[in-house]
């Protein structure tokens, strides 16, 4: 029973097990918590403080700061987007696959699929972990991507 006295957390564990009671124990939640090297959280912190990403985003983007790990790159967990890691995901919105090599905004190169960390794509998924499913409202529309691989590149 859901109470509008509960907690935020409470609120949604409470959701999230009437979810699991439905059936629907094979949908993806997204983790809780981001996983960023801190050259990654400098550089989006810096993105937002510019106003490169609109209102809503920058909304979800500093709380996810607030509450993101940050780690070394040598102790980045393998399975976690971010830069220099190929990351082959499902578009939900248009139903399709697609792996893409994410970089810093100066080496993009979409003709070889090199996207930039602060794209859309990249700003979605950056942090999160294979498995996941990424719903974010973008500037050119809201995406659902789901994280199916996550390579590291040398």
């Amino acid at each position: 029973m859901i109470s509008l006295n509960m907690p935020f957390c409470a609120l949604f564990s409470v959701e999230l097990s009437h979810v699991l009671e439905k059936g629907e124990a094979n949908k993806k939640v997204m983790s809780q918590n981001i996983i960023l090297t801190t050259g990654t959280y400098d550089l989006i912190k810096y993105h937002v403080r510019r106003k490169k990403v609109t209102p809503e985003e920058e909304e979800l983007l500093l709380n996810e700061l607030k509450h993101a790990t940050q780690v070394l790159r040598k102790n980045l967990p393998e399975d976690v987007v971010s830069v220099n890691r190929k990351v082959t995901y499902k578009d939900h919105m248009k139903n399709e696959e697609k792996t893409i090599l994410l970089v810093g905004p100066e080496k993009a190169k979409v003709s070889k699929n090199k996207i930039s960390i602060l794209s859309d794509e990249g700003i979605a998924m950056v942090g999160y972990k294979e498995g996941d499913l990424v719903e974010w409202p973008a500037k050119k529309g809201n995406l659902k991507l789901e994280i199916l691989k996550v390579v590291e590149v040398a």
